[in-house]
């Protein structure tokens, strides 16, 4: 087992809930108007200290995608996931890109700190209107 070597962040981050490793830049976010399983997500353009898992098909309400799970490389929670191909047109913008559910991770954005999202049944990367 080798040593842990992780990424700090200046500026305006967010950070695993759980072990506040940095996760992200707030400069990095796309849209803040996405759902997942526990509530609401934030869509980046990159972000560091996580794993990616294994490629997999998922449905969701905007049609097919390749995702891959996202996890904490300092506590292993699971974060999100990483879009790996869209097969809508109108969604391969979400290729590369990742989601953060706003209930896995803590910020300056004091939003963020507050847990009243009530857990979803669906898996859903839909943007609100």
């Amino acid at each position: 087992m080798g040593f842990l070597f992780l990424v700090h962040l200046e500026g305006n981050f967010y950070s695993c809930k759980h072990c506040h490793a940095h996760l992200a830049l707030r400069d990095d976010i796309i849209s803040k108007t996405f759902h997942c399983w526990h509530g609401k997500a934030y869509l980046f353009n990159k972000v560091v200290n996580v794993m990616v898992g294994q490629k997999t098909l998922r449905m969701m309400t905007t049609g097919l995608h390749t995702v891959s799970d996202i996890f904490c490389v300092g506590c292993g929670s699971i974060l999100g996931w990483k879009y790996e191909a869209a097969y809508e047109k109108g969604q391969k913008y979400k290729e590369g890109k990742f989601i953060l559910e706003r209930f896995k991770v803590s910020g300056s954005d004091a939003s963020l700190n507050v847990n009243d999202e009530s857990p979803t049944a669906a898996v859903s990367d839909a943007e609100e209107d």
